[in-house]
C-alpha cells in the first residue's frame, strides 16, 4: 500500500506473525508494508499517524478486531490479539528474539521433516504453540535415535505426532479454520 511502510517485518501492524508466514517464507509477500496489496488496517494505521502496532491506537480493539480471529487466511489468526498483548507487555525487541527462535524451530522443521505436503501444517504449530512447547518437541526429536532409519514420510508423521499432542494437551487445534 503506498505510503504505508514498516521496520519490523517479523510482525504485521494487526498482529499476524509473518515471520510464521507461509506466503512469506515463500517469498509470495514480502511482509507488512512491504508489499503491493491493499490492506483496510494500513489504511486505518496511515489515517491514525502511521501507528506502528493496532494497540498503540485509542480506539483499539475498534471493530475491525471483533470478529478477527473466527477465521483465518493462509496464516493463522488465532494469536493476533494474544500477540499484540504480549508484545506491548514484553517489548519488540524480546518479542522479535521470540519470533526468531520460533523461525529457526520451523525452518529446521520444513527443511528436514517435510513431505511436501506439511508446511501449513509446521507454520500453525508453530504459531500456536508456545516456544517452551516447541523446545520441548525438539528435544523429543533429538533424542529419538531410531528416527533416521524411518522414510521422510514416517518421520513426517512422528514428529506431527509429537506436536499435535502438544497441542492437545491445550486444546489447540492444528489447522487453518476457513469460511
Amino acid at each position: 500500500m503506498k505510503g504505508f511502510e514498516r521496520k519490523n517485518q517479523l510482525f504485521s501492524l494487526c498482529g499476524l506473525n509473518c515471520g510464521l508466514c507461509s506466503m512469506f517464507l515463500g517469498k509470495h509477500c514480502g511482509g507488512c508494508g512491504n508489499g503491493n496489496q491493499s490492506c483496510g488496517i494500513a489504511k486505518c494505521s496511515l489515517e491514525h499517524g502511521k501507528i506502528e502496532y493496532c494497540y498503540e491506537c485509542e480506539s483499539y480493539p475498534c471493530e475491525k478486531y471483533r470478529y478477527i480471529d473466527k477465521y483465518d487466511s493462509f496464516i493463522t489468526h488465532k494469536r493476533q490479539k494474544a500477540d499484540l498483548k504480549l508484545i506491548r507487555d514484553i517489548g519488540v525487541e524480546q518479542y522479535n528474539f521470540q519470533q526468531r527462535e520460533k523461525m529457526q524451530i520451523l525452518s529446521h522443521l520444513l527443511a528436514n521433516y517435510n513431505d511436501g505436503r506439511r508446511k501449513n501444517f509446521f507454520c500453525v504449530a508453530v504459531n500456536l504453540l508456545e516456544l517452551s512447547e516447541l523446545q520441548e518437541a525438539m528435544k523429543q526429536i533429538q533424542h529419538n535415535d531410531e528416527l533416521s532409519v524411518l522414510s521422510v514420510k514416517e518421520q513426517c508423521s512422528y514428529i506431527v505426532d509429537i506436536l499435535q499432542k502438544i497441542a492437545d494437551r491445550r486444546n489447540i487445534e492444528l489447522k487453518l479454520v476457513k469460511k
